[in-house]
């Protein structure tokens, strides 16, 4: 009798209800698994703390990398708080990413969250970053 009742408070308690700021579904999930050499001279910013680079034609509005000299990070690089659209792709500059549409909401390309507009929800998607030699294995 036991048992059964503290599975029961288990199964009531223990799980969480998790509230998705239904504001965050403009993105698709598009899979993603790229391979990036980082000895090619359109990456070579990476060999760098602070930069990023844009890789076009990946994921929904295609894909940021960014050094900070110990890790890389990938994210989506279109806005998740707009429609896709032209403006909603992100323009990275160094470790930050900002979009083109007039509210200018921008990112930290560390942790994904916005960086202004503080009734922004939704950070940017990110992608799983695996380094094997010179190359990223980037992936979802």
């Amino acid at each position: 009798m036991r048992l059964s009742i503290s599975v029961l408070v288990f199964f009531l308690f223990g799980c969480s209800v998790s509230k998705e700021n239904e504001n965050c579904n403009f993105l698709l999930d598009i899979g993603v698994n790229e391979s990036i050499n980082l000895s090619y001279p359109t990456y070579s910013l990476l060999q760098f703390a602070g930069n990023s680079v844009y890789v076009p034609g990946i994921g929904n509005g295609g894909i940021i990398i960014a050094s900070t000299g110990a890790d890389f990070y990938a994210w989506d690089a279109s806005d998740p708080n707009h429609i896709q659209s032209s403006c909603s792709i992100l323009v990275n500059s160094g470790l930050n990413a900002t979009c083109g549409c007039d509210d200018k909401n921008e990112y930290s390309l560390v942790n994904g969250q916005p960086l202004n507009n503080g009734a922004l929800l939704c950070g940017l998607r990110n992608y799983r970053v695996e380094q094997s030699g010179n190359t990223l294995r980037i992936y979802n």
